[in-house]
């Protein structure tokens, strides 16, 4: 039997399980509450670029209101009670998860994926192995190393084949990575971050842990169409689709029909279905809302693009844009960026959706603002910009 869900409906229960029904601390934010929104997210995608903060930092923000960021680093890179790994993109995911992962470390070894970083490996493993004796006798940076083998020119940047060396024992699971202030790699052997009772778990085949992934992806999403669970942990499209199959014949995902869909949808089993979101928050553009554009698009009608690649003469919205989540709708997009010398956040421009009223997004985007000053470490937000049809109105 296939259930019909309403799309508002699916949009609340896809924030639900994003963790945006839950009600927001009262008091000071603690390791808790970013283990709740661990626990409901699976995984925080990294990103370097600080424009407004590392995005890493923001989902827990949009779910919970300011928080320390050192927290954070605390449990992921100081406690190892997270750690870091290539999941969706360069992610950090509870420790525990590490077993779940040894599928793809072994596809690269095997060199299935990764095949010009297996070539590098397999002509100079002398190096490879050097390379690992040296972490192994204490954490370091790529430029640490002993020899760390600069080229030469200025295509290549900071990149040596010390930090492809590296790169290679992260993909393999010979090293793991933390992160020191500045956001910079320092390499360490996968024994000092992950626990020997986990490393001592069974490594489930490739099937198992495609499976439980993709049940883990459900849960985070409440209600999804195939591709939505695919990219969640980044899959191999055609036997996660498989085992997708075989999660539906099994009971443990429900077929759907989400009004104004283009694809069937999938419904986890306990999803919540909330009559209300109470949410009203700026969100990260690699926050799980909205990390995977086509479902963005699909559910709250909100086409998306980050356009720090795109020139600036060819920009729409403009270079490191905000969407405003209001409820359980996407009503704005902002383009902020963090003046740290001057201590302010400047709000750039500030654009309402087709179907919103501009003077509505304005005044809800004001204590949005607000928070994310706060949490940014700015005494205030200030209009920098005359661009999109809230910003005259936010001034």
């Amino acid at each position: 039997m296939t259930v019909s869900i309403p799309k508002a409906t699916a949009r609340r229960i896809a924030l639900a399980a994003q963790g945006f029904s839950d009600p927001r601390p009262s008091g000071r934010v603690d390791r808790r509450h970013l283990r709740r929104v661990m626990g409901r997210l699976q995984l925080l995608q990294l990103d370097s670029v600080p424009v407004v903060m590392r995005t890493q930092y923001m989902p827990g923000f949009s779910r919970l209101g300011p928080y320390d960021p050192d927290l954070l680093d605390r449990i992921a890179y100081r406690d190892d009670e997270w750690f870091e790994a290539w999941c969706h993109e360069a992610s950090v995911l509870p420790v525990v998860d590490e077993p779940l992962l040894r599928w793809a470390k072994a596809r690269t070894r095997r060199g299935e994926t990764w095949r010009n970083l297996a070539k590098f490996a397999e002509e100079d493993s002398a190096y490879i192995a050097e390379v690992l004796a040296q972490v192994k006798e204490r954490p370091l940076a790529p430029g640490e190393l002993s020899d760390p083998r600069r080229r030469e020119g200025e295509w290549w940047g900071a990149r040596s084949l010390g930090s492809t060396a590296l790169d290679w024992l992260f993909r393999i699971g010979e090293v793991g990575i933390r992160r020191t202030p500045g956001f910079v790699k320092e390499f360490d052997t996968i024994e000092r971050i992950v626990p020997a009772q986990i490393r001592a778990m069974p490594t489930p085949s490739e099937e198992e842990a495609h499976r439980e992934l993709l049940m883990r992806a459900a849960t985070s999403l409440g209600v999804a169409a195939v591709p939505d669970l695919v990219d969640y942990h980044r899959l191999p499209k055609v036997p996660a689709k498989a085992r997708v199959a075989e999660l539906v014949e099994d009971g443990r995902l429900i077929e759907a029909e989400v009004e104004g869909w283009n694809r069937p949808a999938l419904l986890h089993p306990d999803a919540a279905r909330p009559r209300s979101i109470g949410a009203c928050t700026l969100l990260s553009p690699f926050d799980p809302v909205t990390w995977f554009r086509e479902r963005a698009s699909r559910l709250f009608d909100f086409d998306y693009k980050i356009e720090i690649y795109t020139p600036a003469k060819k920009r729409i919205y403009g270079y490191y844009v905000l969407p405003f989540l209001v409820g359980d709708e996407l009503v704005g997009r902002v383009d902020l960026k963090t003046d740290r010398a001057a201590g302010v956040l400047r709000v750039i421009a500030a654009y309402s959706e087709e179907s919103q009223d501009p003077c509505r997004v304005a005044e809800a985007l004001r204590p949005a603002l607000d928070d994310l000053a706060t949490f940014v470490g700015t005494d205030s937000w200030v209009v920098d910009g005359a661009k999109g049809d809230v910003t005259p109105r936010l001034r």
